[in-house]
């Protein structure tokens, strides 16, 4: 059952996921811009907001469509 709680999709996650992502994506610009001389001084840029925005929440977003279609699916045929 807990699983279904995470990974089941329903309107209210959408929202919260799209809000993560928002929120990961300023963040991301928030701290590149208050650190811009530390990273202009040794490269590179802000990585842990960037993976999560980039990476992490869409990924997160594929496997609860993939588990939310096999479980209506499996639903279905039974």
């Amino acid at each position: 059952m807990k699983i279904k709680k995470v990974f089941l999709i329903t309107w209210k996650k959408i929202l919260w996921i799209f809000a993560a992502w928002v929120a990961a994506v300023l963040l991301h610009g928030f701290v590149y811009g208050l650190f811009k001389g530390f990273f202009d001084k040794h490269g590179g840029d802000e990585p842990f907001f960037f993976l999560i925005a980039v990476i992490v929440i869409p990924l997160y977003l594929l496997i609860c469509l993939v588990y939310t279609i096999i479980y209506f699916f499996k639903k279905k045929s039974t």
